[in-house]
């Protein structure tokens, strides 16, 4: 089982979005994936609740509680984190998956935050690159902003990795409002959002080969 723990927190840097789509891509392809949602807010669980038969199936975990209920048949379990958290709660989380996808908006005010965070994760709760695969994802990104390349510069200073680069589109709210994602439609349209998440799924299953874990095999 591939545990993958989406954590920022800073609200509305769009993990609820990067959890649910990555749930579906797994799904997609066969996988039996657990979606845990950890946030008051229940986003991931109402996608969940407005998902169509008609699409792969994802098993919702309601986790809002603070703990997580693992199934033992899963092939990947999806934690959708809560904004802002408790004094332990990183630790915890990070002792409950094997991989920290960190979402940032490349706004001045979003990128202090995930700097102070990520210091926060290296530092005061020793979590180490050797301890776990960590990597960022900036979400609504504008490549030509001074805030963008700030975000690059900082995340090169610590040799954190940005894995990819998501653009804003309106297709995630109107496939998210039926439980759908990118990777449940048939539309051409969306080819280049679907070209976004590459980089992420190549760089979750370079990550796979170094866990020790059931093989799970997944093509892009």
């Amino acid at each position: 089982m591939h545990k993958i723990l989406v954590m920022n927190p800073k609200g509305g840097c769009g993990k609820s979005t990067i959890s649910s789509q990555l749930a579906a891509y797994y799904a997609n392809w066969g996988m039996v994936v657990g979606l845990s949602d950890m946030d008051p807010q229940k986003s991931s669980l109402d996608w969940l609740r407005k998902r169509s038969n008609n699409v792969a199936n994802i098993i919702a975990i309601n986790a809002v509680n603070g703990h997580i209920n693992i199934p033992g048949d899963l092939d990947y379990l999806i934690i959708d984190s809560p904004a802002g958290y408790q004094q332990n709660s990183p630790s915890y989380l990070s002792n409950v998956c094997d991989t920290i996808l960190i979402p940032v908006l490349p706004s001045a005010i979003d990128t202090q935050a995930a700097s102070h965070f990520i210091y926060q994760l290296l530092i005061k709760y020793r979590i180490t690159y050797d301890d776990k695969n960590i990597c960022v994802i900036a979400n609504r990104a504008k490549l030509r902003s001074v805030v963008y390349r700030d975000l690059l510069r900082f995340l090169k200073t610590i040799n954190l990795p940005l894995v990819a680069t998501l653009r804003e589109s309106k297709y995630y709210l109107d496939y998210a409002a039926n439980g759908g994602s990118i990777f449940d439609a048939t539309k051409t349209n969306i080819d280049n959002l679907l070209e976004d998440w590459q980089p992420i799924i190549q760089w979750l299953h370079q990550v796979e080969k170094n866990i020790q874990r059931n093989p799970v095999s997944v093509e892009l």
